[in-house]
């Protein structure tokens, strides 16, 4: 199978937040899609070991935040690359309250609020039925697409993704972040890992040198 012709699949770049128990769950998606038009039904997927799709199934309700072009790298690894078990991915940044629900604002061009009218097994997903009952623009940004948060931030799908396709090694000594999977390679870089000064960050999720492995 060609995987290359799946990556034509045109994706947009968005933040489900819930709350469950007065803690605050949210993930980064790509998989936001309207399925009526009247009594306005969307659908999400979400990873069945994300945190977030446990506290939805119990919460049944969600907002959706429809990322810009604005929004930065450092916002999309915290939410896409951490879990929010041990990590307030919340803390510091532009949020407002709806329905009790902690939205993300920062770096978005609107979101919308769903009731879960449905869900879906799908292998190592689920799709999550949203009955939309609040929707606001915004901003006039752009919103940000999949494509342009491949080659514009450089940014790579998390291991939890529907879209995820595991990096391929070969040559020399090779490192890689087993919290995002990015890869360090010693044959590309000026510095050899074991050279990097012990503060050092994956360029990618913020995470330190001690979250890398040796890969083949």
């Amino acid at each position: 199978m060609d995987m290359k012709a799946l990556e034509t699949i045109s994706y947009g770049m968005y933040i489900v937040s819930t709350k469950n128990d007065n803690k605050n769950y949210g993930c980064v998606i790509n998989t936001l899609t309207q399925v009526t038009a009247s009594n306005v039904l969307v659908s999400i997927t979400l990873n069945k070991e994300n945190a977030t799709n446990q506290a939805l199934r119990e919460s049944k309700k969600c907002a959706v935040s429809i990322l810009s072009e604005q929004a930065t790298s450092e916002l999309i690894a915290k939410f896409g690359y951490f879990s929010s078990v041990d990590t307030d991915k919340f803390q510091g940044i532009n949020i407002k309250d709806s329905d009790g629900i902690s939205v993300v604002t920062e770096g978005a061009c609107g979101y919308l609020v769903g009731e879960v009218v449905n869900i879906v097994s799908c292998d190592t997903h689920d799709i999550f039925i949203l009955r939309v009952t609040k929707a606001e623009q915004l901003t006039e940004e752009k919103p940000m697409t999949y494509r342009y948060y491949h080659e514009v931030l450089k940014g790579k799908a998390s291991s939890k993704a529907p879209t995820y396709q595991e990096e391929t090694v070969s040559g020399g000594k090779k490192y890689r972040c087993t919290v995002c999977g990015y890869i360090y390679d010693d044959e590309k870089e000026t510095i050899k890992f074991e050279d990097l000064p012990d503060d050092w960050k994956c360029p990618r999720c913020g995470v330190g040198k001690d979250k890398f492995v040796e890969v083949n």
